[in-house]
């Protein structure tokens, strides 16, 4: 070893942390360091207890109290001194967030760049005809408007369609905008709807500046009618007005139909229908314009963008109505499982349902079995607009009648779900509701008209559906169809979404999607995903430290993953691996083995040195990487009794595509493939789940896809073993 010095050396004396005996190290700085040995024998507690924690806290201590306070200081590890320590960064495989907003594409940004690209050089298109949308002048806007007026079913009334020309000036922003209603009062403006409410701009109310708020100017209140079958409207008046509010509000009107039930104009409206029309974007055809196309357009996080059924999700908490109802039981029996108390008490809600059903001839003493496919749908999607009548005593005694439409339990229990905000309330209803894809968007989680703004004939949402690999191809070729205007605005933007791609694609992870949830990927594949990112922000003169990177990686995507972390190494930082994995091993520049066994009988430092050194060594690593022990499997003879197979057919779930597989009972048996092949797809989301959902009554259900399981009798419950820590609890211990 060359000279050894704090500023090429990461030097460590007396490390004690866990099971450490007294341990001295002197490690090369800018290498790839390997840390081995067997299970417990201290290579995380030198690696992550000892230099990581020891880095991460003086640099914590270096900052502000102020600063301090909100990151936290580390314990001091037990070590005497630690010399040449660089600013130290751990990519571990703790879980990420369980966010259902959290995707591949907003943890590594490419979807932030992907929202820039689609509001600089997106098409539009109309939701409804597809045609793309163009600007419109205000002849259109004007007859655009009169159309709407003569097509409304208020237009053939006495007191005609009363419109409201309002012109949008606050989107949906934080603030108490004091000065705004002062100068749209110097413009002329004495009106404005502020979140829905006419008031005047005089007013001295002031607005909560932490809330979001809508604020449009009232430029206009106009009448269009028919007397004697021919239409009546001031017309050169509608024009005025529709000019002025496009002025203000930067070519946008907004022309709300009011809907009030008084014949003369309300002086507060209740009751309005906004129709939006822009000189930027609209369709003639069939009159729909969108706002100016901005980057939180594309947003599912945002209210502009989102999906206003699923708010962004893309799944949807819908009634599981087998799990719900005992079908040999009654309504008065308690047949309703969660609303058996109310059928005991009679509360108002259960006399609703017994009257709807009673209605439907279904009377509340006979067996829900007995349903036909009509009561059933009665019972779960509502009675329509129907209105029944309910008797009873209200909370004073006295004799009351109740009138209610009947919207169904689906919607009910929804409802419930959605407005609730007590944690122990939602567990209960979540045993009774089922995840499933939101059938307004399909999974897309954005509105129909963000969906319709095209790059290359392409939405966002499609993009996103897109593997790593297939995004790469894809942006690689779209310069050539591109016009020359676009290519200059995009160039810079398309570089970052290829750039971090192709890091993610360099360690193994090009079979992802963008869309898919952080929640539903492994620890391995997270911490590939920082490691990614680490490597796009190209720093230098750090230490990091990684806790076997090549789990649950396939051998074949190992030599990719190396390549990666000599790219780091190459950039002028130090990593410090701990590993198992052979040929990451044999690819380190300094080779340390923790040993010799486990618990108190490890924590020495076993060897240290080359990989070449190693070979000759006789420590326990050496010995099977030279060859001089091997690992001979030894395969269990008994076959056990056979009692049958589980039987799954059509599975679909992910990129399963329609298998039918087979797994025999009291065999020990082993799924592989590469990374992405869809192994958890099948074992997790569609084996257990299928299995959970017959054997546990109690089991969450989620939406899987296959088509039939056969369950051999024998099978009398099912337990997933996964990569969930087991809790993070002071209290909670392993004995």
């Amino acid at each position: 070893m060359s000279e050894v010095s704090p500023t090429t050396h990461l030097i460590v004396r007396g490390a004690r942390q866990h099971n450490l005996k007294d341990v001295n190290l002197v490690l090369p700085k800018n290498k790839l360091v390997v840390f081995t040995g067997v299970s417990g024998s201290g290579k995380s507690s030198m690696a992550h207890d000892t230099i990581y924690a020891e880095g991460q806290r003086r640099y914590v201590e270096s900052l502000s109290s102020y600063a301090r306070q909100f990151l936290g200081v580390m314990d001091k590890p037990d070590v005497d001194q630690i010399e040449g320590l660089s600013p130290a960064i751990l990519i571990d495989q703790k879980q990420g967030s369980h966010n259902p907003r959290s995707t591949v594409g907003t943890v590594t940004e490419i979807y932030d760049y992907l929202r820039l690209l689609f509001a600089r050089i997106g098409h539009p298109h109309c939701p409804k005809c597809g045609r793309e949308i163009v600007p419109q002048d205000i002849n259109q806007i004007y007859k655009a408007v009169v159309e709407l007026a003569t097509a409304h079913p208020e237009f053939t009334k006495q007191k005609g369609v009363r419109l409201l020309i309002l012109a949008p000036v606050v989107k949906n922003q934080k603030g108490e905008f004091k000065d705004l209603f002062n100068s749209l009062y110097k413009q002329g403006v004495a009106e404005a709807r502020v979140d829905g409410k006419i008031l005047s701009t005089q007013t001295t109310l002031s607005l909560f500046k932490n809330n979001r708020h809508q604020i449009e100017a009232v430029i206009d209140k106009l009448v269009i009618g028919q007397v004697g079958g021919v239409i009546e409207y001031e017309k050169q008046r509608l024009i005025d007005s529709l000019e002025q509010a496009i002025k203000i509000s930067d070519g946008e009107v907004i022309v709300s139909v009011v809907s009030d039930p008084s014949l003369s104009f309300p002086e507060d409206p209740k009751e309005m229908e906004d129709h939006l029309f822009s000189q930027k974007l609209a369709c003639p055809v069939d009159n729909i314009s969108i706002p100016e196309i901005e980057p939180r357009y594309f947003s599912f996080n945002a209210p502009e963008g989102a999906c206003s059924e699923c708010t962004g999700l893309g799944t949807k908490m819908v009634l599981d109505t087998e799990s719900i109802i005992s079908p040999s039981l009654s309504l008065l029996e308690g047949a309703i499982i969660p609303l058996a108390s109310q059928f005991e008490t009679r509360t108002w809600f259960a006399k609703l349902i017994l009257a709807v059903m009673e209605s439907a001839d279904l009377q509340g003493n006979q067996p829900l079995s007995l349903m036909t496919s009509e009561q059933k749908k009665i019972l779960f999607q509502g009675a329509g607009n129907k209105v029944f009548s309910i008797k009873g005593i209200n909370r004073h005694g006295q004799s009351t009648t109740w009138k209610s439409q009947y919207e169904g339990l689906a919607k009910e229990f929804e409802r419930r779900y959605e407005e609730s905000t007590s944690d122990s309330f939602k567990e209960e209803v979540e045993k009774y509701l089922i995840k499933k894809t939101c059938p307004v968007c399909n999974g897309a989680r954005l509105k129909p008209e963000v969906l319709a703004v095209h790059v290359d004939n392409h939405s966002i949402s499609e993009i996103t559906s897109w593997s790593i690999e297939n995004t790469i191809k894809f942006f690689s070729g779209l310069t050539e169809k591109l016009t020359p205007s676009e290519i200059q605005i995009s160039e810079p933007i398309t570089k970052e979404i290829q750039d971090r791609s192709n890091f993610l694609a360099s360690v193994g992870l090009e079979y992802l999607t963008l869309g898919r949830e952080s929640g539903t990927l492994s620890g391995g594949e997270l911490q590939r995903i920082r490691l990614a990112s680490q490597i796009g922000s190209r720093l230098t003169g750090v230490l990091y430290v990684l806790d076997e990177p090549t789990i649950g990686l396939h051998q074949r995507d190992n030599e990719k993953l190396i390549r990666t972390l000599r790219d780091l190494v190459n950039l002028g930082n130090s990593l410090i691996v701990v590993e198992h994995d052979r040929q990451t091993i044999e690819s380190a520049d300094y080779l340390v083995e923790f040993g010799p066994k486990a618990g108190d009988h490890g924590g020495e430092i076993t060897f240290e040195g080359s990989v070449s050194d190693i070979n000759k060594s006789n420590c326990l690593t050496g010995q099977y990487l030279s060859g001089k022990k091997d690992i001979v499997a030894k395969k269990h003879r008994y076959e056990g009794d056979n009692q049958g197979k589980i039987r799954l057919t059509g599975c679909t779930h992910h990129n399963l595509k329609s298998i039918d597989v087979e797994f025999p009972l009291n065999k020990f048996i082993a799924v592989t493939g590469v990374s992405g092949s869809g192994k958890s797809s099948l074992v997790v989301e569609t084996l257990f789940e299928s299995l959970a959902q017959n054997l546990n009554p109690l089991h969450r259900k989620q939406s899987v896809e296959f088509e039939t399981i056969t369950i051999p009798d024998a099978v009398k419950r099912v337990s997933l073993i996964d990569q969930s820590p087991i809790g993070k609890t002071p209290r909670r211990v392993q004995r």
